[in-house]
């Protein structure tokens, strides 16, 4: 566990950073809403239900499966180059906080990364760190943990 007066100024921040998080999909026009830009970007955007990027435990390697959803993302912000994304990284249950904002960082970071790799602009894109605060699935159990072990993206 690190104890390091840096990091502990660092936690202190997260409520804040959660609540911040909470409002980033407020951002967004909601589907069918007025506006040319708002209908062009419910058309254009990937679905909500491909809006995630999973997995394995204790890795932030994005997995082939997972490429097809940043390529999908990818190709919406070269299309449409006003719109920015937020990539929320995410862990399961286990490990210690410190440890699981740490890796929800390096979860979001890879997504990052394979997005300006196919082209985005780094500016862009966002990539911020929930670890286990924000599951999908509640219970202490694979099922469960293979589903909080993520990165959500979230246009913006």
């Amino acid at each position: 566990m690190l104890t390091n007066k840096p990091y502990q100024k660092a936690l202190k921040l997260i409520p804040a950073l959660l609540v911040s998080a909470t409002f980033v999909g407020c951002a967004t026009q909601p589907e069918g809403s007025a506006g040319a830009d708002g209908a062009a970007k419910a058309a254009s955007a990937p679905a909500k239900s491909q809006s995630s990027v999973y997995f394995d435990f204790d890795r932030f390697d994005v997995k082939p499966e997972g490429k097809g959803v940043v390529s999908a993302y990818a190709d919406f912000l070269k299309s449409d180059t006003k719109s920015k994304v937020m990539i929320e990284g995410n862990a399961d249950e286990r490990g210690t906080v410190e440890y699981n904002l740490a890796l929800g960082q390096k979860r979001a970071e890879a997504v990052r990364q394979e997005l300006i790799q196919r082209g985005v602009t780094a500016t862009r894109v966002e990539a911020i760190s929930n670890g286990e605060e924000k599951p999908l699935a509640k219970g202490s159990n694979e099922a469960a943990w293979a589903k909080n072990r993520r990165a959500d993206l979230l246009v913006k």
